[in-house]
Parts: structure tokens; C-alpha cells; sequence
């Protein structure tokens, strides 16, 4: 299941939360219920959006096969990256 971060502008409070990519989060009650975490002062019904993040996706079938790009730098002559000189 991913992950995804939500921001609370109510109460500049930023939340990550795991749930499936059908589902979504559109107040701070929700999102609080979905984490597990205390209300506190805020109103259940101030919205949150849903932060756009980067991440890698790695499925099972090409996690053995995965190589990380070396740590020498973008030209690596050859190295895991594959980038020529």
C-alpha cells in the first residue's frame, strides 16, 4: 500500500499516511482517524491536501535485478549507471 503525505493548512501540520491509491483524504478528521493520531484543536472538517512527493517504485519482479547508479558522479565511465564518459 503507498504512502502519502497530506498538509493541514489549518494547523501547518504534515501528516503521512498509508492507504490504497482508490481511496482518498479530504479533511483533517479523516486523515487524523486514517493515522491514528489526535484531533487536538483543530476542526475535524479543515481540509488537507495531498502533497505530491517523488518516490521510486520497485516492483517484485525487478527488485533482484535492480542496480543502483554508482556514487562516482553522472559520468561514471561504464560504471552502474551505464552513462559513457
Amino acid at each position: 500500500m503507498p504512502s502519502y503525505d497530506y498538509l493541514c493548512e489549518a494547523n501547518g501540520r504534515q501528516v503521512e499516511v498509508r492507504h490504497r491509491m482508490s481511496e482518498s483524504v479530504s479533511s483533517w478528521g479523516e486523515l487524523c482517524k486514517l493515522a491514528e493520531i489526535d484531533i487536538g484543536d483543530t476542526a475535524p472538517e479543515a481540509p488537507v491536501k495531498k502533497l505530491v512527493t517523488g518516490g521510486a517504485v520497485i516492483s517484485s519482479g525487478n527488485r533482484a535485478d535492480y542496480v543502483p547508479p554508482c556514487s562516482s558522479g553522472p559520468c561514471c565511465g561504464g560504471g552502474a549507471c551505464g552513462l559513457p564518459e
